[in-house]
């Protein structure tokens, strides 16, 4: 793919992730939620929670790497390449978990269903996509696999730690109040395995597509 049209693909990406995020900014600073129908927290509170949920951090991840693609859609480094696949890999989870286990319970309208669907559908289809299409090639290898699971160990330490802190679960398969100790770890578990399996499939269709490249590699 020529570089130019690289960069107007990986663009495309970054400025719906960025109106995405925005967009679900401005509902949130209105007083209005996605998961949790409670009364409005301060403003302060409902930004710490909007930068709490996994879908905002992997769509933030995803603005900030098509981003830097648009510019150099050869970008290259060692902790590039675990932040991309890190990217790649968590906006794939999003999308999987909430087409299985959080679509299910939403019941939204208008915008909050608009912004979900961008959040949730758009935004990784369309970087998977670009990904697939655009690359970079030859960067997703198993070496990365490790490291990227230090993310979802990251974010699911600090979420239990801040759920007490602060009785905010963003997720309900998060919230050891009403599930234990037990089932939430056996969740964070699931979803750690959901995260190398995908690893190692995006590692093996990176594989594919770079000797359709370089055949003769």
């Amino acid at each position: 793919m020529k570089p130019t049209t690289a960069r107007a693909l990986h663009g495309t990406v970054a400025a719906v992730a960025l109106v995405a995020l925005v967009w679900q900014l401005v509902l949130i600073v209105d007083g209005r939620a996605v998961l949790n129908e409670t009364a409005i927290k301060p403003l302060g509170t409902r930004l710490v929670e909007f930068i709490s949920y996994f879908t905002v951090l992997s769509n933030i991840l995803v603005t900030y790497v098509s981003a830097v693609l648009t510019r150099d859609p050869e970008h290259d480094g060692t902790a590039w390449r675990v932040v991309g696949m890190a990217t790649l890999v968590g906006i794939a989870v999003t999308a999987v978990v909430h087409w299985f286990f959080l679509r299910p319970i939403l019941h939204l309208t208008g915008s909050s269903y608009v912004v979900d669907k961008l959040l949730h559908v758009v935004v990784p289809l369309l970087f998977i996509v670009g990904w697939v299409v655009a690359g970079p090639r030859g960067q997703t290898t198993r070496r990365q696999i490790l490291p990227m699971l230090l993310w979802p160990a990251l974010w699911g330490a600090y979420t239990i730690v801040r759920g007490f802190a602060a009785d905010f679960w963003p997720y309900p398969f998060m919230n050891i109040d009403k599930l234990g100790w037990g089932h939430v770890l056996a969740n964070l578990a699931g979803v750690a395995v959901l995260f190398a399996l995908l690893g190692f499939l995006f590692v093996a269709l990176d594989g594919r597509l770079v000797r359709r490249v370089r055949p003769t590699a």
